[in-house]
């Protein structure tokens, strides 16, 4: 059975950091650890997807005597639990095989291994609760060990700071989920899953959990304006474990979320989709316009994670306003395309942190400013990293057009919604996710060019070497599924089909029966898609263009000089800047959304002062939420601190009045 199987690899994963704790600090406790870890995990994704591929199998529940004494621990696989499963356990597979031969180089594997695999356990668990408490016990046990591993180097100042706001913003969303599971609850307080979905709330209860879901869910995804811990969290985090993070568990939320709204709360209302696709809309323009500020590889990949769980909240923001209308098919459309943008995320964007870890090993170095050139030194993680970068611009063949595209197509779908505020709404959301598309291609130019082209900046660049075995084999592992999920995603949407069935009572048409392996998302008349004939037509074309180049070309060799620029000293500081290369665009966007601002000094002549020249960008969440939070809470604080300094007289006097005005409150309660 899938639940066993699943149960038994959480016993695995919470038993390998029992081992890690007992033996972390021997040699071979990274590979006793990471080895154990891989194998849990591809048990877990079999048995995800073994359930998903018998499309008719019932729900499997497992009841444990663990939780509350009246309620046991209850656990449950559906389809969409079995394909979260799925999720989880492929990100945990490739991030144990990388972490074998990257966790070798680990400055603090005790700090390490004990919290990896209790993450792993977190996340598992999360997916298959079926009871409120042993949902909220996973996810702050997920939180926890986290956190943990995002204070692994905790050495280092900013990482300190990174793991303060990371467990303020999950205790902040761990609260929000609290009070929407007590008032899906009632006063019946059946806090079973099978109860929730059984009865469903009023529209008013309904209204608050949705609000309460979106921001207990949003917060761990790292929805703006919640996402102030992402960009901070995941770099400060070991390479694979970031990975993790930005790449699985962030979809955990997102699972959190469709099983709240979808499964508990009933047919949904047409204004439900408006906060959803606000926010995914407005995720997805600043999530990228973010990262294509930054001058730090792992910071740019954090922030993108923001622009991609806005596409996956405009997909889910849609399926609401077509199921609260009773468009079944293009309900179901909606929600294959955020749930297929869940699985290729979780794909692409690992192999990006893989990418990441790799460069990091190797130069000890993440500012664009200290790499370049390591196309020539590290060619095998140049090439995979470039194959994730096309993927996440979502450029065809690879598997993130796809997921794009299913998008776009619900979009054009939005005039037969009846709502006028819904056909103007869903239109300004579509040019804001073509926006973001066209940004983030901006922004992985510069990701890989300004880390792999080019001339070596520093020392540490020209010396750099290609990584381990180990690390190479997860990413091409990541990379060849970023290839067939691109170039045959026909297969994959057929599997997602019986989980829009589960929510949605609708599913797309088989793929799988179309001819020459095309998706065709609701009919042939209005769109269709063939990853394998692009693939075959670029094959062909490139191969052809080169065979021409050969043939037509002269044989003699050549040599001249490199173009300089207009600038003959060869020192690799003459090189275009990361910075130089985003200047445009932080002049057209930077001083409405970031408040940038520019600073030149130019020394006057004679004076032999350098001349100097600053970038001040802030995050408007920081400005206009946090801080006045941050400073109001101080406030109140010093306000209060006399209480501290009471007489024993005072501090009687105070409880007894508040003993007084609670027994007046609960005398005229009605």
């Amino acid at each position: 059975m899938t639940i066993v199987a699943s149960l038994w690899c959480v016993g695995a994963f919470l038993g390998l950091s029992i081992v890690a704790v007992a033996c972390a600090r021997l040699s071979a406790a990274s590979a006793i650890v990471y080895a154990g870890c891989l194998i849990a995990s591809t048990v877990g994704l079999s048995a995800g997807l073994e359930h998903l591929i018998a499309a008719s199998a019932p729900p499997q529940t497992l009841q444990l005597p663990l939780g509350l004494p009246w309620l046991g621990a209850n656990f449950r696989v559906d389809m969409l639990s079995a394909f979260f499963l799925l999720v989880v356990n492929l990100g945990g597979a490739a991030a144990s095989l990388f972490a074998l031969g990257y966790g070798q180089h680990e400055q603090a594997p005790h700090r390490v291994l004990p919290f990896f695999a209790a993450f792993l356990a977190g996340m598992n668990l999360v997916v298959l609760a079926d009871d409120a408490f042993a949902f909220l016990l996973s996810w702050e046990f997920m939180s926890l060990a986290s956190w943990a591993l995002v204070m692994a180097h905790d050495r280092e100042p900013e990482n300190l700071q990174a793991g303060y706001i990371y467990l303020l913003m999950a205790s902040f969303g761990t609260v929000a989920l609290l009070l929407a599971f007590g008032l899906l609850a009632g006063p019946g307080g059946s806090y079973a899953f099978a109860d929730l979905r059984s009865h469903p709330p009023s529209d008013q209860v309904a209204a608050a959990v949705l609000a309460l879901a979106l921001i207990g869910t949003g917060s761990k995804a790292g929805l703006v304006p919640l996402h102030v811990w992402l960009p901070l969290a995941h770099p400060a985090a070991p390479s694979h474990v970031s990975a993790l993070m930005s790449g699985v568990m962030t979809k955990v939320a997102v699972y959190a979320f469709v099983r709240i709204v979808f499964s508990f709360l009933g047919p949904p209302e047409s204004w439900w989709c408006v906060p959803v696709l606000v926010a995914g809309g407005s995720s997805a323009v600043l999530g990228v316009l973010y990262a294509l500020n930054q001058g730090d590889l792992k910071k740019l990949l954090a922030y993108s994670t923001i622009d991609n769980i806005g596409i996956i909240f405009i997909g889910l923001g849609l399926a609401l306003a077509f199921q609260a209308n009773d468009l079944g098919q293009a309900a179901a459309l909606a929600m294959t395309a955020a749930l297929l943008h869940v699985f290729n995320h979780s794909l692409f964007k690992s192999l990006l942190f893989f990418g990441a870890g790799a460069v990091l090993g190797a130069t000890g170095e993440r500012d664009f400013e200290r790499l370049g050139g390591l196309i020539h030194t590290m060619p095998v993680t140049a090439f995979l990293f470039l194959v994730a970068s096309v993927a996440i611009c979502a450029l065809p063949p690879l598997n993130g057009f796809v997921s794009e595209w299913l998008t776009f197509q619900a979009v054009l779908i939005s005039p037969q919604l009846p709502q006028w505020g819904l056909r103007f709404l869903v239109p300004a959301i579509g040019a804001l996710l073509a926006l973001a598309a066209a940004l983030a291609a901006a922004c992985f130019v510069k990701a890989f060019g300004f880390a792999f082209l080019g001339r070596a900046r520093s020392e540490a660049a020209k010396q750099a070497r290609e990584t381990d075995a180990f690390s190479v084999a997860g990413m091409f592992c990541l990379a060849g599924l970023c290839a067939f999920a691109g170039i045959l995603p026909g297969f994959i949407i057929d599997r997602i089909a019986p989980v829009t069935q589960l929510l949605l009572d609708s599913r797309l048409p088989v793929q799988a029966d179309v001819p020459w392996l095309s998706i065709i998302p609701i009919s042939q008349s209005r769109s269709s898609y063939n990853g394998l004939l692009v693939f075959v037509f670029i094959l062909i074309s490139s191969l052809g263009a080169i065979e021409a180049i050969h043939r037509l070309a002269s044989r003699r060799v050549r040599r001249a000089p490199a173009w300089d620029c207009g600038f003959p000293d060869a020192a690799p500081s003459t090189q275009y800047s990361a910075g130089s290369f985003v200047q445009p665009l932080r002049r057209v966007y930077g001083t409405l959304i970031f408040l940038a601002r520019e600073t030149v000094r130019m020394p006057a002549p004679g004076d032999t002062a350098p001349a100097s020249f600053r970038v001040d960008i802030q995050d408007l969440a920081w400005r206009f939420i946090y801080t006045p939070i941050v400073s109001s809470v101080n406030i109140v604080a010093d306000r209060l601190n006399y209480l501290q300094y009471m007489t024993i007289r005072r501090y009687l006097a105070l409880v007894f009045s508040a003993l007084i005005f609670l027994l007046i409150v609960l005398a005229s309660w009605p």
